[in-house]
């Protein structure tokens, strides 16, 4: 076989190279894709004011010639910032994370409730008998009066809890008292103290 030959057949076992313009994407995709993006973009731009710290809330019903106040959903707070530790029913993770359900301390005084997420506990903590150390991070810089307020309420209602309502005067009361402090709690007894 001569050369000739060989590159000849070579060439002939040889494909052409495929072109983008032979085998488009197809056009579903394409629209699949710019719905999605008009979606997203809709959904961000109607929800913006509940989406970002400081955006507004939906304001809840005015009764009595009262200014309306934004209804905070104390719930939604607790799943996003709370669940992992104390779980969805409440119940905390044996050895690791106290209960809410049925705890003194959720259930006893709502000034000394306040301070554990305002500052955040690291030590030992007694709660239905058994006793925890760990730490719980601080959510006073991250969360309002009113934020706090609300997931207070919630776990005081839930949980087969029944203790009264937290309201935002009384996390701001604590939280001027203790502005000056940086450390958490250390533990039970410290928080004793407090009043």
């Amino acid at each position: 076989m001569s050369e000739e030959s060989h590159d000849a057949a070579a060439r002939a076992r040889e494909q052409p190279e495929p072109l983008e313009r032979s085998n488009p994407a197809p056009w579903l995709l394409g629209l699949v894709a710019i719905v999605l993006t008009v979606w997203g973009i809709s959904y961000f731009f109607l929800n913006v004011e509940s989406t970002i710290p400081g955006g507004k809330a939906p304001l809840a019903a005015n009764t009595a010639g009262q200014p309306a106040i934004p209804a905070i959903d104390g719930g939604q707070i607790y799943t996003t910032r709370c669940v992992s530790c104390h779980q969805a029913n409440g119940a905390g993770v044996p050895g690791a994370f106290p209960p809410l359900a049925g705890s003194e301390w959720v259930n006893g005084d709502p000034k000394i409730l306040a301070l554990i997420p305002l500052l955040g506990i690291s030590g030992s903590i007694t709660v239905a008998g058994n006793s925890y150390t760990g730490t719980m991070p601080a959510f006073g810089a991250m969360l309002s009066d009113a934020e706090l307020a609300a997931v207070l309420s919630h776990i005081r209602s839930t949980f087969g809890n029944h203790a009264p309502a937290v309201v935002p005067a009384l996390v701001k009361t604590e939280r001027d008292r203790y502005a000056s402090r940086t450390q958490p709690w250390a533990g039970g007894d410290e928080l004793k103290a407090q009043h």
